[in-house]
């Protein structure tokens, strides 16, 4: 998030470093259920950290199956610095196998990308695989590190063997920060956050303008994705530049799981029976928003309905949506994560990282949670993979 000072990592991290991790008190006792409270110990599976220097691990996701350089079960791993700590440089995606071994998936080069990508590489939290074999990464590029070099960047879809295939770009994608994907196979949608709508002009201060795009697309193994519609489904996000983590805004996103139709109250959530509700993360409010009907919606939601606010959350970043549809979210304020039901209750937090000042803040940022096996993150102060189990 910041220009932390980078933590040296000695060499890849096979040996798993232990940590007790304190639960803190279950915030509504009468869920037995709650995910943290199983979670106890936490394991640094290696440095996130390739060999041309790039740091501060971003977006993080899950290959579904194996096909080119892609395994499935591996982890893919965005990263936004340059060698250099400077923000909006990182070029490089990395792959890292369950047992730690790390290879780069993907280095881009700007000036040999097929097609615009305005301001060129500075990879974010926005990065997906499509079950075809297509990668979709994010792009916040900056010159130097700061705002004030910051440009709009654009979507690069990489193919599975980590080549640069084309790009997405345009005026509904400014500053790509965070994403999510509902993948059918041959049809997918795109569900992304931009943080550079009117920021730059009225830098340092707040404008509600950050916005969230749905993008649908048609693809195949052998056919490159290609754009069926862009819809705004949110928007008048507050957002801004801010020195220590270029620019703040909507973050985090994640889909409501797919209803079962022999259990009505399977698609309950705070906005009632919703089919695929979508959840964001309103970092500078503090909150986690709801946007109805996300995957059908052909109008704006506006900045939707709170599910949660105020509470653990502090500055809320990254966040992942678990199979039982509970909403668990990193803070960007400190090391903790919390969790939430669908009717938006908070139900427990645990903390992650208590390293620099304040303790925890600025290293949280893409999570997934796998059933049976625990919590994956990044740590963007130490740049390495962790497991909560």
């Amino acid at each position: 998030m910041s220009k932390r000072s980078v933590i040296a990592v000695s060499g890849i991290l096979f040996c798993a470093l232990l940590l007790t991790v304190v639960v803190t008190s279950v915030l509504a006792s009468d869920d037995d259920d709650a995910i943290l409270k199983n979670l106890h110990k936490i394991t640094t599976i290696t440095s996130t950290v390739p060999s041309n220097g790039d740091v501060n691990p971003y977006g993080i996701v899950r290959v579904p199956r194996t096909t080119g350089r892609l395994t499935a079960g591996d982890i893919l791993i965005s990263n936004f610095n340059g060698s250099g700590n400077l923000q909006g440089t990182g070029t490089t995606i990395v792959e890292i196998a369950p047992t730690g071994g790390l290879t780069v998936f993907a280095q881009i080069n700007a000036a040999t990308l097929p097609g615009s990508c305005p301001g060129g590489v500075g990879l974010t939290t926005a990065l997906t695989v499509l079950r075809t074999g297509w990668v979709i990464v994010g792009s916040l590029p900056t010159a130097d590190g700061s705002s004030k070099t910051a440009q709009a960047g654009c979507l690069i879809v990489l193919d599975d063997t980590g080549k640069p295939v084309e790009t997405f770009f345009g005026s509904l994608i400014s500053g790509p920060w965070d994403m999510t994907v509902s993948d059918e196979d041959t049809h997918a949608e795109l569900f992304v956050t931009n943080v550079l709508n009117g920021t730059l002009a009225a830098s340092p201060n707040v404008v509600q303008q950050g916005t969230l795009v749905r993008i649908n697309l048609e693809e195949t193994e052998t056919q490159m994705p290609s754009i069926e519609s862009m819809t705004v489904i949110g928007s008048g996000f507050s957002e801004r530049t801010d020195p220590a983590a270029l620019a703040i805004g909507p973050t985090g996103v994640g889909l409501s799981p797919a209803c079962n139709a022999s259990d009505p109250d399977d698609c309950t959530t705070v906005v009632g029976n919703s089919e695929r509700a979508l959840y964001v993360a309103d970092t500078l409010n503090n909150r986690i928003a709801v946007i109805p009907d996300a995957i059908d919606r052909t109008t704006s939601a506006g900045v939707g309905i709170t599910l949660s606010h105020g509470g653990s959350l502090n500055f809320p970043l990254g966040l992942t949506v678990a199979p039982n549809g509970e909403v668990l979210t990193v803070n960007g304020g400190d090391g903790f994560i919390t969790e939430i039901t669908p009717g938006g209750v908070q139900i427990a937090k645990t903390l992650l990282d208590n390293t620099g000042t304040p303790p925890g803040s600025g290293t949280l940022f893409g999570l997934i949670y796998q059933p049976g096996y625990g919590l994956l993150f990044v740590d963007d102060g130490s740049n390495t993979l962790n497991l909560l189990q």
